[in-house]
C-alpha cells in the first residue's frame, strides 16, 4: 500500500476511453491511493466510448488542485471536451508548476497542449496527435511510456501496464 497517503484527480467527461480511465483508477486504488473522479458536474454519470459508466464524485469547481498529489487524464474523445474547461487547464497548470505527477494517455495530450505545458518536454501519445504534440513544442517518441520529470505519457490501451506502473512509481517518489 505504498500510495495510501496519496490523493489523485481522475478527470472524466463523456466518451472517455473506458480502459484508459478505469485501469489506472483501479490499479492506483489497489496500491492504496484515493482517486476522485472529477467532471463538469458532481454526481453525474458519464459514459465511456464503449458504454462503461463512470460517476463523478466532484465537479471541477468543488476541488482545489493543491489538495491533490497527482492528476490523470484519460484518452478517448473526452480530452477534446476537457480542454475547453478553464478549471481543467488550471488544474494541469498548477500540477505542472508544483511538479506533481501528470498522467496522460492517447488523446489526453490535447489537454496538456491546451494548458501550454509541453514546450521542451519529451512525450508520447496516440500517433494521431503526434503533429499536435510537436507543434506544441514537445519532442514526440513512439514508445509505450515516456517519463519526463513529472509528466508520464503513453500511447494506447495495450500500453496501460507499463504506463500505470510508471505513474504509480512517480507518485510514490
Amino acid at each position: 500500500m505504498r500510495l495510501k497517503t496519496k490523493k489523485v484527480i481522475a478527470l472524466v467527461d463523456h466518451d472517455f476511453e473506458d480502459l484508459e480511465l478505469w485501469y489506472p483508477v483501479l490499479r492506483l486504488q489497489e496500491e492504496g491511493a484515493e482517486v476522485h473522479l472529477v467532471g463538469k458536474e458532481a454526481d453525474k454519470k458519464y459514459i465511456g466510448k464503449y458504454g462503461v459508466p463512470a460517476e463523478s464524485a466532484y465537479a471541477f469547481t468543488d476541488i482545489k488542485a493543491d489538495d491533490y498529489d497527482a492528476i490523470l487524464v484519460p484518452g478517448g474523445w473526452a480530452p477534446d471536451k476537457l480542454r475547453r474547461y478553464p478549471e481543467v487547464l488550471e488544474f494541469i497548470s498548477m500540477m505542472d508548476q508544483a511538479k506533481k505527477p501528470i498522467g496522460q494517455i492517447c488523446h489526453a495530450g490535447w489537454v496538456l497542449i491546451s494548458a501550454d505545458i509541453l514546450q521542451g518536454k519529451q512525450v508520447t501519445s496516440t500517433p494521431g496527435i503526434k503533429d499536435d504534440m510537436t507543434n506544441a513544442g514537445a519532442t514526440w517518441v513512439d514508445e509505450a511510456v515516456v517519463v519526463d520529470g513529472h509528466l508520464v505519457s503513453s500511447r494506447r490501451p495495450p500500453d496501460l501496464p507499463p504506463y500505470v506502473k510508471a505513474f504509480a512509481d512517480k507518485l510514490a517518489e
